[in-house]
């Protein structure tokens, strides 16, 4: 224990800190303070009422002793002693009552109670429980049955009569005693509680530590809210997002008033539309690109946000990461200016020579000569259409002219022109259709979709292969599959196979010819019908492609 006695183990309401944090000699003191304070209210009602009590050496020996006793208490060293050392005062003190008991029993009664303080001090140390039990009993019995003894007029009623206060005192004891050890041991149990809620806090703020840091590095811009939409978590790089968005004419803006535009620069994005909010609304969603700022500082983002779950699967808010793409925005915007600046130069020549190969033509040449031109003509409109297709994709303006197709007929037409280059490259190509498979499509654009994935599946099969074109209707789809065995990609490739100019890896180390073109516009097209085109490849067993569009 970290003090003598525990009838004050806890806070008094007299003491400015707790009872422990005193040093040794003042608790020691503190401890003999009641039966020092009684002893003085004694000896002021011995002097009152019964003055010749005072006369008395024994009383007078008790008085002075438990001033000695008190002095002791100050005096001795008791941190320089063994640390029980101070458990002689008590001892002291039931000598000090039972002399003071025999000086002072013809004017007052009852003096040989005070023997409750050093009982209360003995059991309530902790030390020693057995004999502190043990002198709970004995040393009141002594205090009365010595006495008797030395006079020798010691009678069997006498005795009887003087059990009833050890007993008192050792029931006390054995209460004081009891509720110690109860005190003792809730105090263990709350210092090891203490000392692992501040090893869990130690952990806690290293790990806090240790995520800050982290944070901190990474060059993306992390914001942690709760269900309620309040910043739990911001790093270094969102804090600096978050000024680059905020009006330079208000210190503290909420979302609303955040400078967040959308892709074209200039629109306000509306605030259930924003990131933050559609994170705190628990939406999930990748890749939503927004700018923040205005003028010359402004950036593009692209944000992603994902929603945090409780142990009950309750929304307990949302982790959103802003990933800066300014760079990449403008590359890809100059990529795309570039293109379209081309495609408009080559317009303008291809057009002039279809022109002047109509004029020849109408000159009714010789049948050689007209077969040429027919080629010429043939070529350069096939040409122009790929020019004005990538113009439109480029500006999402791609334009299908729906109608009655049988697409069954579109897909063995496109494998038939195609069975010359696939014979030359050693690839088994087929089509399995139905005879007749009627949808709702532009005819001219779904074979030029069909063209490019089986020449696609041709060209990327060079040890040969097979080849499969497939068509079916289900659920009020249209969906034709082209499964090649060739090369395969990687899933890497495979994610971005339809990017303008993308050309898998394994496509440039082969050499194999290309621009990356056929693809992007074969998911214009079918995108345009309202369908979707997706890819599924593994590298070195084949690829398949399927598109699907309403029929």
């Amino acid at each position: 224990m970290d003090h003598p006695v525990a009838w004050s183990s806890g806070k008094l309401r007299f003491f400015r800190r707790p009872f422990h944090e005193y040093r040794l000699t003042d608790r020691v003191a503190l401890s003999q303070m009641p039966l020092f304070v009684t002893t003085l209210l004694t000896a002021f009602l011995v002097t009152a009422f019964f003055p010749e009590t005072m006369d008395n050496p024994l009383f007078v020996t008790f008085l002075v002793s438990q001033l000695a006793i008190m002095a002791l208490c100050y005096l001795v060293p008791w941190d320089r002693l063994p640390y029980t050392s101070f458990l002689v005062i008590p001892l002291l003190d039931f000598v000090s009552i039972a002399i003071g008991r025999e000086g002072g029993q013809d004017s007052l009664t009852g003096i040989s109670l005070l023997a409750v303080f050093p009982v209360i001090w003995l059991c309530a140390s902790g030390y020693y429980p057995r004999i502190s039990l043990w002198l709970s009993f004995l040393a009141p019995l002594a205090i009365i049955w010595v006495p008797l003894l030395l006079k020798g007029s010691l009678t069997p009623q006498d005795l009887a009569r003087s059990l009833l206060l050890p007993v008192m005192m050792l029931g006390i004891g054995v209460s004081v005693s009891v509720l110690t050890l109860s005190m003792t041991r809730q105090q263990r149990a709350l210092e090891e509680k203490d000392a692992q809620l501040q090893a869990n806090l130690r952990s806690s703020q290293r790990q806090e530590s240790l995520l800050n840091t982290i944070l901190d590095t990474v060059h993306l811009g992390v914001l942690a809210v709760d269900a309620d939409g309040h910043d739990v978590l911001m790093n270094r790089k969102q804090r600096t997002n978050h000024e680059l968005a905020r009006p330079k004419d208000l210190p503290d803006p909420n979302e609303s008033q955040l400078l967040v535009f959308g892709p074209d620069r200039t629109t306000l994005v509306p605030v259930e539309e924003r990131p933050v909010r559609r994170a705190v609304l628990g939406e999930t969603f990748t890749d939503y690109l927004v700018w923040l700022g205005s003028g010359s500082e402004q950036r593009a983002f692209v944000t992603t946000a994902r929603a945090m779950r409780d142990d009950d699967g309750a929304f307990a808010g949302s982790v959103i990461v802003f990933s800066d793409v300014t760079d990449l925005v403008n590359a890809l915007t100059a990529k795309d200016d570039f293109v379209s600046s081309v495609s408009h130069e080559f317009r303008t020549p291809l057009t002039s020579i279809l022109g002047y190969v109509e004029i020849l033509l109408g000159d009714e040449p010789e049948e050689a000569q007209r077969d040429m031109l027919e080629i010429i003509r043939r070529n350069s409109e096939r040409l122009l259409t790929l020019v004005s297709d990538l113009l439109s994709s480029r500006n999402g303006q791609l334009i299908v002219t729906p109608e009655a197709v049988d697409v069954a007929d579109l897909v063995r037409s496109s494998v038939s022109s195609a069975i010359p280059r696939a014979v030359a490259s050693g690839v088994s190509l087929r089509a399995d259709t139905p005879e007749r498979l009627e949808a709702h499509v532009d005819g001219p654009r779904i074979s030029q979709v069909l063209d490019n994935l089986v020449s696609n599946a041709i060209k990327y099969s060079p040890d040969g292969g097979k080849v499969l074109v497939s068509l079916e209707k289900r659920d009020g789809l249209l969906a034709c599959r082209v499964t090649d065995t060739g090369m395969g990609m990687t899933p890497e490739d495979a994610s971005e196979v339809f990017a303008k100019f993308f050309r898998s890896s394994n496509v440039r180390r082969t050499a194999i010819p290309g621009v990356g073109l056929g693809l992007p516009i074969s998911k214009a097209i079918i995108e345009a019908h309202g369908g979707s085109i997706d890819v599924d490849s593994t590298l070195g067993e084949g690829t398949t492609f399927t598109f699907r569009v309403p029929a």
